[in-house]
């Protein structure tokens, strides 16, 4: 049994990976290609082609087929074979599996598992990836770690004041208590932080210029199994918001990650950060672009260290949680739930950036 769950819709690629060509990455896995017709759909297939098994991503793409580089078998984008060298007659077992697709807020989604059960309501939103109210910077990062290693980075922000410092954390993330709701029928986590009174971290000190102290929300929706969104809101220290009408005197910012499984000791790290501020400033997008690299490196450094150590490690090796890990527990047990089910969850209500007052 897989350490993720089968059945399910995970992030493939950002839409603006397959253009022209073939695309091919390792997906829970499954080595798979990618491509985009003529037509502007995108294509999943088996990355190895029947015949040999030669890597259908190294090879050609002519009229939205793919032909093989080592022998010439050529596929449709149902995966059928509908041409071999010198045979008039293609055996029906001539094809490679097809993968259920779908784009959606800038992302390429695969189902992996039974393709009958494949129903695009179950995916997740994202809507402010494709807005012309935000401006997104964007990136992909592999780490030589585990899949849920960056699930239980992710849900406990406290080790932004140690691994961040000088440029996402300040003391109050780690010393600020959580809350944490759980979505059972859903299987969405939720945790929140809201400090009233903290320091401004470089981060958003430089990209939004406030300055001296200030009011910073952090609202946490993990959608199992791929998509984690961070809901970030910064004002000047006492500006609190409406009651009525638009949240004007903040700073939004919405960080996205998609968690999708590689192997079972390798993830591929989709991270997005969208902003509400500053649409046109390209100095401001090179800041936080820049800046968001290193932080998501520095991750990478960590989990990377740590896989080496869970994988040589003793079985039976007993972890301490204390309060601030109880997002992170609920995500484990919703994702050791998924992964014994092997079924479809129940479809996820589309998410939103968080609404001034109801966080």
């Amino acid at each position: 049994m897989p350490s993720w769950p089968l059945n399910q819709w995970y992030i493939a690629a950002y839409s603006s990976e397959i253009e022209e060509g073939l695309l091919g990455r390792t997906i829970c896995d499954e080595p798979l290609v990618f491509y985009r017709t003529s037509e502007g759909e995108v294509v999943g297939l088996a990355d190895r082609c029947v015949h040999r098994r030669y890597p259908l991503s190294l090879s050609h793409l002519k009229d939205d087929q793919i032909i093989c580089g080592y022998h010439g078998f050529t596929y449709d984008k149902s995966g059928s074979c509908v041409a071999a060298p010198a045979q008039k007659r293609i055996p029906r077992a001539a094809r490679v599996p097809s993968f259920p697709v779908h784009e959606q807020d800038s992302f390429v989604w695969v189902w992996i598992g039974d393709s009958d059960l494949a129903d695009t309501a179950l995916i997740p939103r994202a809507p402010w990836l494709d807005s012309p109210d935000y401006t997104v910077v964007r990136g992909r990062e592999p780490i030589q770690g585990r899949y849920g290693l960056l699930v239980d980075n992710l849900m406990d922000l406290s080790h932004e004041t140690y691994l961040h410092g000088g440029y996402i954390g300040t003391p109050e993330v780690a010393e600020t208590p959580i809350t944490t709701e759980v979505d059972e029928e859903a299987n969405v986590v939720y945790v929140s932080r809201h400090m009233d009174d903290a320091e401004c971290p470089p981060f958003y000190a430089n990209s939004t210029g406030i300055g001296g102290r200030i009011i910073r929300w952090q609202d946490v929706e993990y959608h199992a199994p791929c998509l984690y969104l961070l809901h970030s809101r910064i004002a000047p220290a006492g500006v609190l918001p409406p009651e009525d009408g638009p949240d004007d005197k903040a700073f939004h910012v919405e960080v996205t990650y998609g968690i999708t499984p590689e192997t079972e000791h390798s993830t591929h790290d989709f991270w997005m950060v969208a902003r509400d501020f500053a649409l046109g400033d390209e100095k401001v997008t090179e800041y936080l672009a820049t800046n968001n690299h290193t932080v998501v490196m520095q991750d990478v450094v960590a989990l990377n260290i740590l896989e080496e150590v869970v994988e040589g490690e003793k079985e039976n090796y007993q972890e301490l949680s204390i309060n601030i890990d109880t997002g992170g527990l609920a995500a484990r047990r919703i994702l050791k739930k998924l992964i014994a089910a092997g079924e479809a969850p129940s479809a996820a209500p589309a998410a939103a950036p968080a609404v001034a007052g109801t966080v």
